[in-house]
């Protein structure tokens, strides 16, 4: 029989990439959804089959972090193998202005999860989503030895899942284990995150469909990955013959405004005529760098990313440009 996995945020932009991942690997695949009266599953739809066909191996259930009794009901009826805990509020600046419900889904969505596991007395394996918001303002690079630092709602609510899941691993003996994931991009990230929005602006601005982009702190720097390479480091954590938190990123930083100068360099743009600095889009507290020292991963698991951050830029580039000009076609 094939392996049967658990994904929550399968609609987003790393549950789309790991259900494809782990549909090619023959697994059986279930997602967890929030309902909802508008449809939200453009991410996967590609993948999706109607149940009704015969041999369906992705399926879909209705469930929410902040329902416990939902999540237990799901698990007890799928009886999932392994459990990718991906969904959270996940938007950094976003968790200063909702810090409760931040803490609510990010924070407790983990641990509903890991006693839904739990109680339904599961040997499923299970990976959380963590990130490099943990550290806060540390010294780069970062690795697991980096002292646990978040400065924002969304970090300590981060921190909690990871120190929640080595809880339940030391108390239960459950083998859980949190991805120290650094950033990671791609053509299917949400509009709202800095390398998305930018990719997806100098499309735009090349279409002649928008003029300016208005950004927080450009010389920020980031560890940017690309995000197909970063759930094939998901999958790899759970195969490992004991369980580890580990962190995962590229070992390379750059500087927002370097994105922008590629992005628009790219289109054949002056990012200077259309590049704006707006203080609401900057962080009560700011991180200024942060970098991946993700050796342990590579030793342990034998990963490394495949797409450097040119390439990356480059792809999420031509995307987006092809995005823009189609949007520009009926006006046109």
């Amino acid at each position: 029989m094939s392996r049967r996995a658990l994904i929550t945020g399968i609609t987003g932009q790393d549950g789309s990439y790991l259900a494809e991942f782990l549909l090619a690997k023959g697994y059986q695949v279930h997602g967890i959804v929030r309902r909802a009266s508008t449809f939200n599953t453009a991410r996967i739809d590609h993948i999706y089959r109607d149940p009704h066909e015969p041999d369906v191996r992705l399926r879909l259930h209705h469930g929410d972090l902040t329902d416990g009794a939902a999540l237990a009901a799901i698990l007890r009826n799928v009886r999932p193998d392994e459990v990718y805990h991906l969904a959270a509020q996940s938007h950094v600046r976003v968790s200063f202005d909702i810090p409760e419900y931040t803490a609510e889904v990010t924070g407790l969505g983990a641990l509903r999860i890991l006693e839904a596991v739990r109680q339904a007395e599961l040997p499923a394996r299970v990976y959380l989503a963590g990130s490099s918001e943990l550290f806060g303002r540390a010294p780069a690079p970062q690795n697991e030895l980096t002292p646990i630092a978040p400065v924002s709602p969304y970090g300590a609510a981060k921190a909690f899942a990871l120190h929640i899941a080595q809880s339940y691993r030391e108390a239960y003996g459950m083998f859980a284990v949190t991805g120290i994931l650094f950033n990671h991009e791609s053509e299917r990230r949400g509009e709202t995150f800095a390398v998305r929005k930018i990719t997806r602006a100098a499309g735009r601005i090349a279409a002649g469909l928008q003029r300016e982009l208005y950004l927080g702190n450009l010389t920020a720097r980031r560890d940017f990955g690309y995000a197909p390479d970063y759930v094939d480091a998901m999958w790899r954590m759970l195969q490992a013959p004991a369980p580890a938190d580990l962190v995962v990123g590229t070992g390379e930083s750059h500087a927002i405004q370097e994105v922008v100068e590629l992005a628009f360099g790219q289109l054949g743009l002056d990012w200077r005529a259309h590049v704006r600095e707006d203080a609401r889009y900057r962080r009560p507290a700011e991180i200024d760098h942060l970098c991946a020292d993700a050796a342990r991963a590579r030793r342990e698991l034998g990963w490394a990313p495949r797409v450097g951050f040119a390439e990356l830029v480059a792809r999420m580039v031509a995307h987006d440009a092809g995005l823009a000009r189609r949007e520009a076609a009926p006006a046109r």
